[in-house]
C-alpha cells in the first residue's frame, strides 16, 4: 500500500516522539523501528528523518549527543525531553480524536477490517 505523503508527514512527529519515549535511539534504529511498527508499510528515508530530528531538537523536544558505541562507529543519539513527552501526550489526544471520528464516519472497525482483507 502506498500511504499518502501528507499522512506520513502528519504522523512523523508523534511517531518519532513515541519511539524515543521507548528509550534513546539513533537515526538508523529509528528508521528500522518505523518499518517494524508499520509492518513495512512506512519506509522513511534519511532525507525525511534527519530534518525532523533537527526540528524536534530546535523545539526542545529531543536532546542529541554524539557517541562512539562499543562497535566503534560514531552515532548521534536522540532522547525525548520532558517537553517532548508533553508534546507527545498532546499528539496522542489529537490522533485518538481523529481516529475515533474516522472510525465513526467509516462505520466502525468491522468495515475497516473488511476493506483491508486480502481479496
Amino acid at each position: 500500500m502506498n500511504i499518502d505523503k501528507d499522512l506520513v508527514a502528519a504522523s512523523a512527529t508523534p511517531m518519532v516522539l513515541a519511539i524515543l519515549s521507548e528509550g534513546e535511539s539513533y537515526g538508523y534504529a529509528i528508521l528500522k523501528r518505523v518499518r517494524e511498527l508499520s509492518n513495512g508499510e512506512l519506509d522513511w528515508t534519511d532525507g525525511m528523518l534527519y530534518p525532523l530530528l533537527h526540528r524536534l531538537h530546535r523545539l526542545g523536544y529531543v536532546t542529541q549527543e554524539w557517541r562512539i558505541p562499543p562497535e566503534g562507529r560514531r552515532r548521534r543519539y536522540y532522547a525525548i525531553t520532558r517537553e517532548g513527552e508533553d508534546a507527545l501526550a498532546k499528539h496522542k489526544l489529537q490522533w485518538v480524536t481523529v481516529a475515533r471520528a474516522l472510525d465513526d464516519a467509516w462505520g466502525g472497525v468491522e468495515v475497516l477490517r473488511l476493506a483491508l482483507a486480502p481479496a
